[in-house]
């Protein structure tokens, strides 16, 4: 027996079983050599992702991809967007057929063991649309006012409850449309209008001096893209180029989106000890 080519065939086994498994396939070094990122998004729900009058895909969502982009290659323009719809967020991912996906998802333990969440990058909730110098000024107003304020929202089984949360006593009309709230809101025929507050952002900043925010939101949610479990690298790369965008050197990237897209002024992160840690 030859003894040493024994060893050298044991020792080149056990170097082979030390490599991670996918090593050679690691999603960071695919998407680098591919030289774009493809990303799943959707089109139609601004201020999120959305198409303009040109046909081109913007929003918040986008943004946030695009700096992953220029995370990835300095140009926040080579990213794919692959348009698709809200039921195959995951699907895409566990798939392969994007990259990542960057979709107003909301964080649930059930995703959760399906794909890897990336650090949140909003934190939505319900919050409540005002006329612009109309009877209520605000949400203590609406609440003080009990039964007598109707509030519009979006027909759900807990349409109901979700206002009530808020409001107790209020009156709840459900309509079928977004559209349809605003325009019971603007008619008169609700005193507010229940919904996202990123929505409300939004429209407030689309028709300036006509809506107000009543300054309250309740039920929280978290948004994050979405990547494939099991790359660890991968999901550690774009957790930091979302949390550098948030609280470092792409803070301004950032800013800008967010004053563009829900109309408010974000303070930049504090310089000494990290905030992260307060």
């Amino acid at each position: 027996m030859d003894v040493k080519a024994v060893l050298l065939g044991l020792m080149a086994t056990a170097s082979v079983a030390l490599v991670p498994a996918g090593a050679q396939a690691a999603k960071l070094d695919d998407v680098l050599a591919r030289g774009k990122l493809v990303v799943g998004t959707g089109s139609t729900n601004a201020p999120w992702h959305f198409k303009d009058a040109s046909d081109t895909l913007q929003g918040f969502d986008v943004d946030m991809a695009k700096i992953v982009a220029k995370a990835l290659f300095g140009d926040a323009e080579k990213v794919e967007f692959v348009n698709q719809s809200s039921d195959a967020r995951i699907p895409n991912i566990t798939t392969g057929k994007v990259d990542m996906t960057c979709q107003f998802m909301t964080v649930t333990g059930e995703r959760a063991q399906q794909v890897n969440f990336t650090i949140p990058y909003y934190r939505e909730g319900v919050g409540l649309m005002l006329k612009e110098g109309g009877q209520y000024a605000d949400y203590d107003a609406l609440k003080a006012a009990g039964s007598s304020v109707t509030i519009a929202v979006l027909q759900n089984v807990y349409a109901e409850e979700l206002v009530h949360k808020a409001l107790p006593e209020a009156s709840v009309d459900q309509y079928e449309a977004q559209d349809l709230l605003y325009q019971a809101l603007q008619s008169g025929r609700a005193d507010a209008a229940a919904t996202d507050q990123s929505s409300i952002a939004w429209y407030v900043t689309q028709n300036p001096g006509q809506y107000k925010d009543a300054g309250y939101g309740w039920s929280p949610q978290t948004y994050a893209c979405a990547v494939a479990k099991g790359d660890q690298d991968w999901l550690n790369f774009v957790n930091t180029a979302l949390h550098e965008a948030m609280t470092g050197v792409e803070f301004d990237t950032y800013a800008a989106s967010f004053k563009k897209w829900f109309g408010k002024d974000l303070p930049p992160p504090a310089i000494g000890f990290p905030v992260e840690f307060k």
